[in-house]
């Protein structure tokens, strides 16, 4: 049986004359019933004053409370001369603020696409679905019901193929994180490899191997001071004999090849990929949590991103790979589960297989499993049930033991800034890295709070529409400023390293020659200083780069200044009561500590992350002794920057990208009901459960841009029967179409009581019809409104009276009402132009026009 039914037999089933076709009824019938009909009529007009005025008062009690605060969230959209649907009564085109920006073409489907089983899928009701088109919130319910019915025919089989099927289906999320794993380790390596060797280049290459970085070139050399012969400099390589050739020529080779790598990744994005620009954890926060942006995830993205981070990685610019590694993790994460249909056709189900990659994104690219599969927890993950935390887990370990099987940097470390320290830290201390916490969060308020603002001014200024040039003009004013410091002059995870680690076995510019360390120390503060503005004006580029390194670097310079500094300190004043803990003999104060714990805390106040933030740093130390010291400096990090916005840089991303995503922490703390958010009937299309026929249903979705129509019983007692989506709506009508017998005027119906036909052909839309919709009160607290959409992923709810259709809530309005309720200074305008630019409309200079759900 298809989908949509066609019943050719007579029907004698009795129906009442609330369910007869609105078309079809005889005069006398019209004229027996008009009595009662305007009873109905003038009864249901007193209930809806009755609730007009009921609305209009808690609103204007809220409003009295909260005081400067525009109507907007309780004003009346313009008046619908007729807000019901039937074949005679075609609405004029017009453009709905909750619909958005709809495309005029809908998304091709495929029939593997769609739910099979008409009968299942009745008995379910939540009614079958066509795939998701581009920028639409996907049904959670809709998609769990999909499972439990798939679940229930894999159960039916029977005989040992049955328990082999059985078997096997239980095993495809394992083999596909197992897969996914791998696949992230491999990924990195390469990524490592790749853009070390291309780091290394803009200073020389290696003699006996051109394919070397300078690490492998001069490997088996004890002290970095020795020369190594193999390794020739550019200045070398053109025999520049006076020392300012010498200089002028490395000078020109660093900015040449900088300005190369950080241009040729610039036009790759623009030309082939526009979705790997930057970190791309905004958007995978916003795809977890139930949005549909295709392509960001594809082939394209994850070769073009992965070529374009070791391109990003090498050159000058203030970025790092770390951010991209997560994003480049779920590509694989979407890729590979594209295998099995248990996931290519269930979007939820695929969630959890990206929040496993998520967890392997962060492993390979910290060396810390544990702390990734918290990260995917705590910051992106929006739905994280029992079995993904498993899968999560296996998914960061299988990742980080492939990472070490390649064995990259060939010391048996996961990342190059990995170390380990073996002394203790002291009480004293404590204040110390309390100041670097309170530097992390000042440090992290400003950053975003800049770098959101430059952002703003990038989307709407002319400077959008030459995005390489401004990545040519940025590589080549950071590759001049950066040459003339050796802080600045590395790659940002080389410079990480040699901060961290302890003064063993060499010195890294005077870092630990405690006799001159004044320069040293102005060096470093110069350059966590000339780094955070680079880095702030960097971030957003049209390159795939992330902020998290950079950050950490900026923290690492700060931390070993203030190190030093302690350390001088100590080492002039040894007997001042401050270090009386510490022993006669030996080094009290170990300066790459403090740069390990100013990472963190510029991590911490840039991110807002909290307890995976503590756990990736332990696991890169390797010593169980400084997690106090890092949880006490993140937390400070955290409050200091909290004090002035609670967001981190992923959440001001989708807060300007205006992304549909509901933060699971934020709370709502108003006495808002839910009738006075809804979009009110009146404001609505409305289909009638009888009186159509494919020619007016088509008539309909040419003439409105609604994205979904409730379907109420009929047009006198407005009883909800179920909703409708647009997309469904529309496929269901083409498939009839094509159907023999069918024509334009065959009679459709959204109930189960059908009335006697004239015709002996009719279609049921029924199995396209959402039958039980997610239903709440007129008195409904918004507050439980909010954590059902949260909570459960719903993309609407109905608002009712006793079964009485009144109106209905979407994503968008929530998205508005909290958008009014935080900004209460913001405009009605600004709030609909932020809420109709959504980023398909933004970034259709790049990939085109796309539709809105």
């Amino acid at each position: 049986m298809d989908d949509i039914i066609f019943d050719d037999s007579q029907q004698s089933t009795s129906t009442t004359s609330s369910s007869t076709p609105l078309n079809q009824t005889d005069g006398t019938e019209n004229r027996i019933s008009q009595d009662e009909s305007r009873r109905n009529s003038l009864a249901f007009e007193d209930d809806l004053s009755k609730f007009d005025q009921l609305t209009l008062s808690a609103a204007e009690a809220l409003k009295s409370k909260l005081t400067d605060m525009d109507d907007f969230t309780f004003k009346r959209k313009r008046p619908v001369s007729n807000r019901f649907f039937s074949r005679s009564d075609i609405p004029k085109k017009r453009s709905n603020f909750e619909g958005g920006h709809v495309s005029t073409s809908l998304r091709k489907h495929n029939d593997e696409e769609f739910d099979g089983d008409v009968t299942e899928w009745t008995m379910e009701g939540t009614g079958s679905r066509v795939a998701y088109d581009d920028f639409t919130t996907i049904d959670w319910i809709h998609d769990f019901a999909k499972e439990r019915a798939r679940q229930k025919r894999l159960h039916q089989q029977k005989g040992i193929r049955g328990r082999l099927n059985i078997m096997f289906d239980a095993m495809e999320g394992w083999i596909v994180v197992l897969a996914v794993g791998i696949a992230s380790g491999i990924l990195a390596a390469i990524i490592d490899i790749t853009s070390d060797w291309l780091s290394d280049l803009k200073e020389g290459y290696c003699e006996t191997a051109f394919y070397l970085n300078r690490r492998f070139c001069c490997w088996g050399y004890d002290d970095e001071q020795d020369e190594c012969k193999e390794w020739i400099t550019w200045n070398t390589a053109l025999q520049a004999r006076s020392v300012g050739a010498k200089f002028w020529t490395n000078y020109l080779f660093y900015i040449i090849f900088s300005t190369l790598f950080a241009t040729s990744a610039a036009y790759l994005v623009k030309i082939y990929s526009p979705y790997s620009a930057g970190s791309g954890i905004p958007e995978l926060k916003t795809i977890l949590g139930g949005f549909v942006i295709r392509k960001f995830l594809g082939w394209w993205t994850l070769i073009i991103k992965g070529i374009g981070v070791c391109l990003v990685a090498a050159s000058s610019l203030c970025l790092g790979k770390e951010g991209p590694l997560v994003h480049l993790a779920c590509c694989c994460g979407n890729i590979i589960p594209r295998i099995f249909p248990k996931f290519r056709y269930n979007e939820a189900k695929k969630r959890e297989v990206l929040s496993a990659a998520a967890a392997a994104g962060i492993s390979v690219a910290f060396g810390a499993p544990i702390g990734g599969v918290l990260f995917s927890l705590e910051e992106v993950s929006y739905y994280f049930p029992f079995r993904t935390m498993w899968r999560s887990f296996f998914c960061a370990m299988v990742a980080a033991v492939s990472l070490a099987f390649m064995n990259p940097f060939r010391t048996g470390k996961l990342v190059l800034f990995q170390v380990v320290y073996d002394r203790e830290w002291h009480a004293f201390e404590l204040f110390f890295f309390a100041l670097l916490g309170v530097m992390g969060g000042l440090y992290g308020a400003l950053f975003i709070r800049m770098n959101l603002k430059i952002a703003a001014f990038r989307q709407d200024s002319w400077i959008r529409f030459f995005s390489v040039h401004e990545v040519v003009f940025m590589s080549v004013l950071t590759s001049i400023v950066s040459y003339l410091n050796i802080f600045m002059r590395v790659n940002p995870s080389e410079l990480v390293a040699n901060l961290f680690r302890e003064c063993v076995g060499g010195d890294y510019h005077n870092l630990c020659n405690h006799e001159y360390h004044w320069e040293p120390t102005l060096l470093l503060l110069i350059a966590s200083v000339l780094k955070f503005f680079f880095t702030a004006f960097t971030f957003g580029l049209k390159v795939p780069a992330g902020v998290w390194l950079p950050s950490m670097a900026i923290g690492a310079c700060f931390g070993r200044a203030v190190g030093l500094t302690v350390h001088a300190w100590h080492k002039y004043n040894p007997k001042f009561w401050l270090f009386a803990s510490c022993a006669p003999e030996g080094r009290c104060i170990t300066p790459g500590m403090y740069a390990m714990v100013g990472a963190a805390a510029t991590f911490g106040g840039i991110s807002r992350m909290t307890v995976s933030l503590v756990v990736i740093m332990f696991e890169l130390t390797g010593a169980l002794t400084y997690v106090l010291p890092i949880m006490i400096t993140v937390m400070i990090s955290k409050w200091v920057g909290d004090a002035f916005d609670k967001e981190g840089i992923s959440d001001g991303w989708i807060r300007i990208s205006e992304y549909p995503f509901l933060d699971t922490k934020e709370d709502y703390v108003y006495n808002t009901l839910a009738s006075q958010v809804m979009t009110r009937v009146d404001d609505l299309v409305v289909i009638t459960a009888t009186g159509h026929t494919l020619d007016s249903l088509e008539n309909l979705l040419n003439s409105v841009d609604y994205k979904g129509f409730p379907v109420v019983h009929n047009a006198k007692d407005m009883l909800l029967t179920g909703y409708i989506s647009r997309s469904e709506l529309k496929y269901a009508i083409d498939k009839a179409k094509k159907k023999p017998g069918i024509s334009l005027s065959s009679p459709c119906y959204f109930s189960g009581n059908l009335p006697i036909l004239e015709d002996s052909i009719f279609i049921d839309f029924q199995p396209w019809m959402d039958q039980t919709p997610i239903t709440v009160s007129h008195k409904f607290p918004m507050e439980m409104v909010i954590e059902l959409f949260k909570k459960m992923g719903v993309r609407y709810t109905l608002v009712t009276k006793k079964g009485q259709l009144l109106g209905l809530i979407t994503k968008k309005d929530v998205l508005r009402h909290l958008s009014v309720m935080y900004d209460p200074h913001s405009s009605d305008d600004d709030l609909q132009e932020n809420l109709m630019m959504l980023p398909e409309r933004r970034m259709s200079s790049f990939v085109g026009d796309f539709g809105i759900d």
